[in-house]
């Protein structure tokens, strides 16, 4: 993780708006997640918070799609501010962790951090957590929500308000983003997946290899010079523990494996920036799914049952004593 002289820093960013998804509510994520003890959870780690408030955008139309897409201006809006908050975030060497909001943000969380690597010379490895490739466009997409299009867009494809970068090329090259956990995808999407090379491990490749063999390959190659950016869909997790979701998709990783997908990025030291999206209170449990975010959160940043050394030691063991 970034790490500065005091120790690491995060800057938590607020983007209460749904226009780019289906259903109402994830406008209300980010502060369940300050309800969830965020905050608090990250200090108790060392972490020197600051949170930078809830940013102002267009509210939500619920218009039908034009040309395809549902709420582009709407979007194209949130996007920018994002940018401009990720942006500021990185420049003074804080972690942004964007606090979702609808999973179209990214677009411009990670514009802004891609474009930021490519400033400082560090390579940039996104892992995209989540039930759902988002690599559908227009053409493909029966809604035209947007929050299903965000890998696209950074890849190039979609309209140009969202598909292109200040230098007119795509925000992302496919060969950085590693997608886990995948288990609903659209027949069109499939292709177009297959057709630009996206790296991506659905469940069952991880009941087959084990989730600790798909974060090595996720995570190979990656050195000092990385940048990881991490964007957590909260429906990555199966829908029993995560009900809190608008697109709950059955038969997603047990908590013991988005735990250790955590863990294992924080052994990197190379977390850099954070999404945390599609968290909707609305169909939560006594914010439940807000809970466990911060936990993986806090996994993210350190959290572990055992100190390093102990789990080094005890690692050929194979019962517990």
């Amino acid at each position: 993780m970034t790490i500065c002289s005091d120790g690491p820093k995060a800057a938590l960013i607020g983007a209460p708006t749904d226009v780019g998804g289906g259903a109402r509510g994830t406008s209300m994520g980010p502060d369940a997640l300050r309800v969830a003890g965020l905050e608090r959870a990250l200090r108790t780690l060392g972490v020197a918070v600051d949170d930078c408030g809830n940013l102002a955008g267009p509210h939500n139309p619920e218009r039908d799609a034009v040309a395809g897409h549902r709420h582009l201006a709407e979007v194209t809006a949130w996007v920018t501010e994002v940018y401009a908050a990720t942006d500021r975030a990185l420049q003074v060497g804080s972690i942004p962790i964007l606090l979702g909001g609808d999973h179209s943000l990214a677009i411009g969380s990670i514009g802004a951090t891609a474009d930021h690597c490519r400033r400082i010379g560090k390579n940039l490895r996104v892992l995209w957590f989540d039930a759902h490739p988002d690599f559908n466009t227009s053409e493909l997409s029966p809604s035209g929500n947007l929050h299903g299009m965000p890998v696209a867009c950074l890849c190039g494809l979609g309209p140009k308000e969202l598909a292109s970068s200040a230098n007119g090329g795509a925000r992302l090259s496919p060969a950085q983003i590693r997608q886990i956990g995948i288990r609903s995808v659209d027949r069109g999407e499939r292709a177009l997946l297959r057709q630009f090379g996206v790296m991506a491990f659905d469940m069952r490749t991880i009941d087959e290899i084990g989730m600790r063999a798909v974060m090595e390959h996720a995570l190979a190659d990656i050195d000092d010079k990385t940048h990881i950016h991490v964007s957590l869909d909260v429906d990555f997790l199966d829908a029993e523990l995560a009900p809190g979701v608008a697109t709950a998709v059955p038969g997603g990783p047990t908590y013991r494996e988005a735990q250790l997908c955590m863990e294992m990025i924080a052994d990197t030291g190379r977390l850099g920036s954070l999404d945390v999206v599609e968290l909707n209170p609305a169909f939560d449990h006594c914010n439940r799914t807000g809970k466990l975010a911060v936990e993986l959160i806090g996994s993210l940043f350190g959290k572990s049952t055992l100190l390093p050394e102990s789990r080094i030691a005890t690692a050929g063991l194979t019962g517990v004593y």
